[in-house]
């Protein structure tokens, strides 16, 4: 087969198939080779030939996908060591616990979203230039459920974690109002201690997640903390040593009493 093809046809690893030597088949209801060329192939079949001229039909499988599929694939270029793309939910969950007290923007975006296109270069070089902030993207054509159970419902969307305060702030914003996106991340950027563990998603955020059949992510609601009352804190206490009194006798209470009789008759 791979001789017959070399010998009818020319092939190009960027194009496919580029050259035949009849098309008259294709009037026929099946593609030949110069419309997989002009793209109109679609995985039907294709027409191959001999050197005799006797054509026949051949189920061939042209994987042209390979340089489309790269070529669009727009998010994957100028990437940054710190700017990661999330796989599932337990692997934002997870990154943003394992953050500390690091700066986190969550990226949610679409691969056919023409606003979230043209700001990705901006994002990529405010990347580059703040590489102590931790860009994590979210594709949302491979993660709506998980963006359903976040309430996102706009894009490009944002979201800034910080340390134990948890979400700082969520927007949207496109090129022509980055300039939301420059202040929160001036805003955000600073090295600060923050007194806790870190918090990530909110308890709301964790437990929808959890009950959505479409992720595999698990989730415990953590026991509420109360703040114990005062009573209870007082009967709690240990009840220490009691100590006597001082009894006073009443010749001393009357001698007393003389002396202060005395001193105010001077």
């Amino acid at each position: 087969m791979a001789k017959m093809l070399s010998k009818s046809v020319g092939f190009s690893p960027s194009v496919g198939f580029c050259r035949e030597t009849k098309d008259s088949y294709s009037e026929k209801g099946f593609l030949s080779v110069r419309s997989v060329k002009n793209g109109r192939f679609w995985g039907q079949r294709l027409v191959l030939g001999d050197q005799r001229g006797n054509f026949r039909k051949q189920a061939v499988s042209v994987k042209m996908s390979l340089t489309i599929g790269k070529a669009m694939k727009w998010w994957t270029k100028g990437l940054q060591p710190n700017l990661k793309e999330i796989g599932s939910a337990q692997d934002l969950v997870d990154s943003l616990s394992n953050a500390g007290d690091k700066l986190v923007i969550v990226d949610f975006f679409s691969p056919g979203c023409g606003g979230c296109k043209a700001l990705h270069p901006k994002i990529c070089q405010f990347a580059e230039k703040n590489p102590d902030v931790l860009f994590l993207q979210v594709n949302y054509e491979e993660h709506k459920s998980m963006c359903y159970s976040l309430n996102v419902h706009v894009l490009p969307f944002f979201r800034f974690y910080r340390g134990a305060q948890g979400r700082v702030c969520s927007f949207s914003c496109t090129n022509a109002t980055i300039k939301k996106f420059k202040d929160a991340l001036a805003k955000h950027t600073p090295e600060r201690c923050s007194l806790g563990p870190t918090k990530g998603l909110e308890e709301s955020e964790l437990l929808a997640l959890a009950a959505n059949k479409d992720l595999t992510f698990n989730y415990t609601r953590k026991p509420a903390v109360t703040a114990p009352n005062q009573d209870d804190m007082a009967e709690a206490a240990p009840a220490g040593p009691t100590m006597p009194v001082p009894r006073t006798s009443r010749a001393a209470t009357q001698l007393s009493g003389d002396k202060i009789l005395a001193t105010s008759g001077r």
